[in-house]
């Protein structure tokens, strides 16, 4: 049976940015692995550091596989060219191209009744590690990130007495000092909006599908990005 393979960050490099593979009946996402690692040896220093996604939802090594599922190879997140059109636009979230701009979002979300609005305003900024930086391009498995961006914006309204809760990130090429991804909270009282923004950017920065390349004066790389937490790996 074939198989759609799409590759993001780093694996993009190593394998290619999209394929068809034949795999054996049955198969499972173990399956898929074992056959990729063989072929792509290159490969083996990231195994168990990625996840896998099949049809936009995050998979276990033995979930199954049929013909014509679209299978994501996704390492390690950090906010590229394989980018969908934008933008993309949920309840509470959205992708998009164009520069981010803080004021209209605080505007956008809020109302009377809010004490507090909290806002994280992520910047491009001009070094990394001791390394000049000239400039960012962000990439993204543009649907299922929307898709997570929008479960976690949801979920930190359960978690957390707020209101209202907006999430909107850039994708493409970004200069020093342009803002990456806006976050902004509100809420009847202050304690609430900071923690559930703190909330929403680490989760962010861990679990939704989005990667940055860094381009400095002396060469460019992917971010290495935080780990995926152990249940989403493979």
């Amino acid at each position: 049976m074939y198989v759609e393979i799409l590759c993001f960050g780093r694996l993009r490099e190593l394998i290619a940015p999209q394929f068809e593979l034949d795999l054996p009946e049955p198969a499972t996402v173990g399956t898929l692995l074992v056959i990729l690692l063989e072929r792509y040896p290159a490969m083996a220093p990231y195994a168990g550091s990625f996840a896998v996604a099949v049809n936009q939802n995050f998979a276990s090594s033995s979930t199954p596989l049929k013909e014509s599922d679209e299978i994501a190879l996704l390492p390690p997140v950090s906010g590229g060219s394989r980018v969908a059109d934008l933008p993309l636009v949920s309840s509470h979230a959205r992708l998009q191209r164009e520069v981010l701009q803080a004021a209209s979002l605080m505007a956008e979300v809020k109302q009377g009744e809010d004490g507090a609005v909290c806002l994280f305003d992520g910047i491009v900024r001009n070094n990394t590690r001791g390394r000049r930086t000239l400039y960012l391009e962000y990439d993204a498995y543009p649907a299922m990130a929307l898709a997570e961006m929008e479960q976690l914006a949801l979920g930190a309204i359960e978690l957390f007495p707020v209101r209202d809760v907006r999430i909107v990130h850039r994708l493409g090429r970004l200069n020093i000092g342009e803002s990456s991804v806006l976050i902004a909270v509100a809420s009847a009282h202050r304690g609430a909006a900071f923690d559930a923004c703190r909330y929403v950017i680490d989760t962010l920065k861990k679990q939704v599908p989005i990667w940055k390349k860094e381009f400095f004066a002396d060469g460019a790389a992917w971010a290495d990005g935080e780990p995926f937490p152990p249940e989403l790996t493979v």
